[in-house]
Parts: C-alpha cells; sequence; structure tokens
C-alpha cells in the first residue's frame, strides 16, 4: 500500500543527514580514540588500535564503584520518581481547583530551570536543615527533576485516555483502590515505565547538580569521568569509561523513544 505523504527531496535528505552527522561525530570520536594506542596527545588518524583500555579500566577500582554509585543513584531516583510523578499526575489531571496551573508549573521549574541554579538552591537547602551530605541527598537532588519525566508521561496519557472508564467502574462498585490497580494503571503502565526509564537515563548521566549534592566520599561515574579528563595519559581510558554511559542509557533512551512512540500510535 503507498503512502499518500509526499516523499523528501534529495536537499532535504542530505540536510538531515548532515545534521544527524554533526550531532554524532563527538560521539564517534570518543569510539574511536577508546581504542588508539596512543597514551597522551591523539592525532589522526590514529597510529593503532588496541582494546588495552578496556583492560586497565576494568581493573580500576574507583570507576567500579563510581558505576555502582551511580546505578543505585539513578534506580532509588527512578523509584522515587515514578511514585511521586504518578500521584502527581492524578491530582492534577482529573481535578480542577484554585492554582492548578501554579502547581503545575512549580511541578516543571526543577527541569526548567539551569542546573546551577537547581544544585545552589539543593544544596542551601540541605545546608539550612543541617542534613550531612551523602548517597541520599544525590538522590534526593535527582528526584527532583527526574519527577517531571514521569509527570509529563503520566499526565498525556492519561488526557487522551477516557474517564468513563473510571466512572464505570466506580458505578459498578468497585472501590478507589481497585479501580487505580485495573482500570488507571493498565492504561498508564508503558507511559509510567517509559517516564521511568527517561529518568534512569537522566539521572545516570547527571552531573551539575550532583557536585552540589554530593558528599567528599561519594563520586558517580559522570563525577569521575570529569575528575579524570585533566590528566592526559588517562584520556583513553576516559573515553572507554564514556562508552560505558553510552551503552547504559542509550538502550534505556531507545526503548522509552518506543514505548511513548507506540501509545501515541494507539492513541
Amino acid at each position: 500500500m503507498r503512502s499518500d505523504q509526499p516523499r523528501a527531496s534529495w536537499p532535504l535528505k542530505l540536510a538531515a543527514f548532515a545534521v544527524i552527522a554533526f550531532l554524532n561525530f563527538p560521539v564517534l570520536v570518543i569510539f574511536l580514540y577508546a581504542f588508539t594506542t596512543e597514551e597522551a596527545a591523539f592525532t589522526f588518524p590514529p597510529p593503532g588500535l588496541t582494546t588495552t583500555w578496556f583492560g586497565v579500566l576494568f581493573q580500576r577500582e574507583d570507576f567500579w564503584r563510581a558505576l555502582a554509585t551511580s546505578l543505585q543513584v539513578a534506580a532509588i531516583a527512578t523509584l522515587v520518581a515514578m511514585a511521586l510523578g504518578t500521584l502527581l499526575a492524578l491530582a492534577l489531571s482529573r481535578t480542577k481547583f484554585f492554582g492548578k496551573e501554579m502547581i503545575s508549573l512549580l511541578v516543571l521549574l526543577p527541569i526548567a530551570l539551569p542546573g546551577i541554579v537547581t544544585g545552589i538552591a539543593l544544596r542551601s537547602s540541605i545546608n539550612q536543615y543541617g542534613i550531612p551530605f551523602s548517597m541520599w541527598t544525590i538522590i534526593i537532588g535527582h528526584a527532583t527533576f527526574c519527577v517531571v519525566t514521569v509527570y509529563n508521561n503520566a499526565v498525556a496519557r492519561l488526557r487522551r485516555s477516557s474517564p468513563s472508564m473510571n466512572e464505570a467502574s466506580m458505578d459498578l462498585g468497585a472501590t478507589a483502590l481497585q479501580t487505580f490497580r485495573y482500570i488507571i494503571l493498565p492504561t498508564m503502565a508503558t507511559a509510567l515505565l517509559a517516564g521511568g526509564l527517561l529518568a534512569f537515563a537522566l539521572s545516570f548521566d547527571e552531573i551539575i547538580v550532583t557536585n552540589f549534592t554530593a558528599g567528599p566520599q561519594q563520586q558517580t561515574l559522570p563525577i569521575w569521568i570529569y575528575n579524570q579528563l585533566p590528566r592526559p595519559r588517562d584520556r583513553p581510558v576516559t573515553n572507554v569509561a564514556a562508552i560505558f554511559t553510552i551503552l547504559i542509557t542509550l538502550p534505556a533512551l531507545l526503548v522509552a523513544y518506543r514505548l511513548t512512540r507506540g501509545g501515541d500510535e494507539q492513541a
């Protein structure tokens, strides 16, 4: 069956390809120089290729500690964000009250504001209440902006779903909890999963807010990579660590994209 949509002209295709190449060129450079035989100064093309730096990285205990910290922070922050984002979406999408738009704006502020502003605000608040900086303060900081991704996905799905199913469930004698479990939650499931995957990817890659909320003993993988950059002889090892970051976050982003796209097509 032929599509009714007109095909793009070759100049438009060429322009799109050029933009994609421009955006992804730095990533290709990272992959290339993760295998270079040079230890410090990089030349193009690389004089040779090797997998030695992977073995060097695998022997670094500080790398594994940073990776474990990032995974723990991202997982817990995502769970917190999914719970709070779902509750906020349910509260704001189906009810009308004075100040609703202002609350919606406040929910979006942590991700709309520059990361350094959010980081300074979080650090000042944590200092004011005398909370020691630890992995849990990083989780609090990450959850503040991860909530937004879950909230946006949940609200979008709720707006496309019909409230008549919820009303029919209540009319048939179901409690509010049963209606949520058997009607609302299955309807929101893919949107929540997509929002959770996006939240995980955002948390795992975050560095600005982490710098303001981490204690002296906590180091996530992005901070570890950033601290390695001033060391020229560790550049290939840093590139390998960056590849691991890409390989961890990219599948989550692709799955979230597929889930979001599938939900839009069904709607």
